[in-house]
């Protein structure tokens, strides 16, 4: 993957000496020859791209999370590589940003790496989308964002309003997107309805705080992970950008390790990361952490090809005559759902019929409910 190695800026070696067991004792970072990165492991990167953001901020240091990082202690499962390739710096317009973003990102998903940015403004997420759009593969998006950002289609890009330009382009690579953690006051009533016309799932911050299972299934259901620093509450990370209400720390390193552990995310995006302190430093080293920890406990139990590893339920619902089928892992105790769709789409599909979801849905089922994830995908495939 030395073709990618032209958009990155080396890390200045670090002048600690790092224990054995520590990150930064086992890190492949680029310093002076860029790495040969393996398949199935993880590469983070820095992108201090900053010009689609709606404040201004300017660029930050990235050196106080990475130093935070490489001072954490390894997990226990973790058995596979982890890179640190340095930095994207922001090309001469914003758009060379996006399209060194796009490469690199496309070159690490077609390789089996997963790609774990920090960011800059969260437009760079259109860069991510872009390098999706190269590999002519569908995704699921899932926000961990206290607002839509769907903005206005005739004004410029933005950290604010990424989502319309993405669903505007064609061909039209996204299937689906999620949002964990929004919160009410800052979302649009019409941006709220088109969701719902889209068949977009929201899972509030409410939502969230009184049952986090309801919000693990669109997790377990990402290609893209895009996490908004500044969902986090002002008083966890000592920032002036953020709001007084949103996840605590503990939340947000809860939510980065189902995000890890869920076998279909291939690609993970913190964003709007430009308060430069000690605490969030450390903050975002620990979402980091929990990431890779659960990235190197997955079960791999995502149920493509033969069913024989799982228990198979059938629940047919008189209210529109339909057949709802329901797979539980035996590894892991996750269920599924299958939803139908026409056979002429061939493998368009394949990833995307499987709908991760809780046995709260099959009680419902049984009930003779229509679990809304099944109801809203189906919409979408037929």
């Amino acid at each position: 993957m030395s073709e990618i190695s032209l958009y990155f800026t080396p890390v200045n070696k670090s002048q600690e000496n790092y224990e054995d067991d520590q990150i930064g004792g086992v890190i492949k970072t680029y310093h002076s020859e860029f790495p040969d990165i393996k398949s199935g492991s993880i590469a983070i990167f820095y992108v201090p791209e900053n010009r689609g953001s709606v404040t201004g901020e300017g660029e930050r240091n990235s050196v106080g999370f990475r130093e935070a990082f490489n001072r954490l202690h390894v997990g226990k499962n973790w058995k596979k590589d982890i890179y640190d390739l340095g930095d994207i710096l922001p090309g001469k317009e914003l758009k060379d940003t996006y399209f060194a973003l796009s490469n690199v990102v496309s070159e690490l998903v077609k390789s089996n790496v997963l790609p774990f940015i920090v960011g800059g403004s969260q437009d760079l997420l259109m860069g991510i989308y872009d390098g999706y759009a190269k590999l002519e593969q569908l995704v699921n998006i899932c926000s961990v964002d206290y607002s839509l950002d769907l903005g206005d289609p005739q004004k410029n890009v933005d950290a604010n309003s990424y989502l319309t330009p993405i669903m505007l382009k064609r061909p039209c690579y996204l299937f689906n997107h999620a949002n964990i953690g929004l919160q009410i006051p800052y979302a649009k009533p019409k941006d709220l309805k088109l969701f719902e016309k889209l068949f977009f799932d929201i899972c509030r911050l409410g939502e969230f705080n009184s049952d986090f299972r309801k919000a693990e299934p669109h997790l377990r259901n990402a290609d893209i992970i895009n996490i908004d620093f500044k969902s986090i509450k002002a008083s966890e990370v000592f920032s002036h950008g953020s709001n007084p209400n949103g996840f605590y720390a503990e939340q947000i390193c809860q939510i980065a390790r189902y995000a890890g552990i869920s076998d279909k995310v291939n690609c993970t995006g913190i964003f709007n990361y430009t308060d430069k302190n000690e605490i969030s430093d450390k903050l975002m080293a620990d979402i980091i952490w929990y990431f890779c920890d659960g990235f190197y406990s997955r079960w791999g139990d995502f149920p493509m090809g033969s069913k024989s590893n799982y228990k198979r339920f059938s629940v047919f619902l008189e209210e529109g005559q339909y057949t709802i089928v329901f797979f539980k892992s035996n590894k892991s105790d996750r269920w599924w759902m299958e939803v139908p769709y026409p056979p002429a789409e061939g493998k368009k599909y394949e990833r995307h019929h499987l709908v991760p979801c809780n046995k709260e849905d099959y009680d419902k089922a049984m009930k003779n409910e229509m679990p809304d994830l099944w109801w809203k995908t189906y919409q979408k495939l037929c």
